[in-house]
């Protein structure tokens, strides 16, 4: 089954992701698919719980767009989504959602000479990097806000994901927040990019990042972590310089109303505050209302049900940041909405 992939660089990574692919389910074992975003936490947990348990979870980290289609399909008993569904859509599939963790989204390069959280960005210059405006590091834009930093006169190297991915409708919504220049882009889990070459999912758009000198990408914290990828620090909304860390995650999500949008889809992109990190995002569950297999379903809400009581510190270890209390206990009261084909909850 799955194993947290802490102690893996890249090529363990792509280890772990092609071997959860590729494993056949095993009796009473849940299957998944969908957001690579998560898919670091996802592991550690499904770990612990299958050595507390028994029971093994079948994860394919295939992007958020490959997970709504997945379980749209029914070819697995749960999808995993960074773009949460409209109620519009979730009606139309009978489907329900519920936010699982939050985490940060970050820029990295690959500039030799640079530092961890050395130089930093402003989401006006990221956008206009994405959008092909800014091609060289020794661009004024970007050399004013990183005096004492040696950027070269060397082009920019754009990374951007191939595949449907919540990642990248986060990533979107932020810069059309903070540049009017992105209307034209757009924002969605798949959008047809100005410049830059594509990687599937977190892992790939890592791997392009890591091996193509003078290039930047955008990744779940996590995946900077553990592939030992040099992340930039932001300015944020209020003029503030952050770092990623819990504390800038959490200050972000502070003043999340979950209860007043439906679906809990809210997004926390450029989120006011003096340490709130301007690109947080949480990632949801997708579940059917009304089960097929009702034995499965309810192995899936226990294991959801039990990440939510014993998995923060995990999720904190890899810089994600649990959900509030109360918000879980709304989630889990709405589970009983989730029945069998008789009308009986699976739980």
């Amino acid at each position: 089954m799955l194993k947290s992939f802490g102690k893996f660089g890249r090529a363990g990574l792509f280890a772990i992701s092609a071997l959860v692919v590729a494993t056949a389910a095993q009796a009473g074992d849940i299957s998944g698919a969908g957001a690579t975003f998560p898919y670091p936490v996802y592991a550690k947990w499904a770990d612990a719980y299958k050595k507390e348990t028994g029971i093994g979870l079948n994860y394919q980290s295939i992007g958020s767009g490959g997970g709504i289609k997945q379980i749209k399909a029914k070819t697995v008993d749960f999808g995993a989504s960074d773009k949460p569904l409209k109620p519009a859509e979730l009606d139309a599939a009978g489907l329900t959602q519920f936010p699982m963790v939050m985490g940060a989204i970050v820029p990295v390069v690959n500039l030799p000479g640079v530092k961890p959280g050395e130089m930093k960005l402003t989401g006006k210059v990221l956008a206009e990097i994405y959008l092909g405006n800014i091609t060289k590091w020794n661009d004024p834009q970007i050399t004013a806000l990183n005096k004492g930093v040696k950027l070269p006169d060397s082009a920019i190297a754009v990374v951007h994901r191939s595949d449907g991915s919540g990642t990248t409708f986060n990533f979107a919504y932020y810069l059309n927040a903070v540049d009017s220049g992105w209307s034209k882009v757009g924002v969605d889990a798949s959008i047809e990019w100005p410049v830059g070459l594509g990687g599937k999912g977190n892992e790939g758009v890592s791997a392009l990042v890591g091996q193509t000198q003078g290039s930047i990408g955008y990744v779940e914290y996590a995946y900077a972590l553990q592939n030992k990828l040099t992340y930039s620090d932001m300015i944020n909304k209020d003029g503030k310089t952050v770092s990623p860390s819990l504390e800038s995650i959490q200050a972000a999500a502070a003043n999340a109303d979950w209860a007043s949008v439906p679906g809990y889809g809210v997004i926390l992109a450029d989120q006011p505050g003096a340490k709130s990190w301007p690109m947080t995002a949480a990632t949801f569950i997708l579940v059917y209302k009304v089960q097929d297999k009702p034995e499965n379903a309810k192995e899936v809400l226990n294991f959801f049900g039990w990440a939510y009581d014993k998995g923060g510190k995990m999720a904190e270890d890899l810089i994600y940041v649990p959900m509030p209390k109360n918000v879980v206990s709304m989630v889990k009261k709405s589970w009983s909405e989730i029945k069998d084909s008789s009308g009986k909850p699976v739980l």
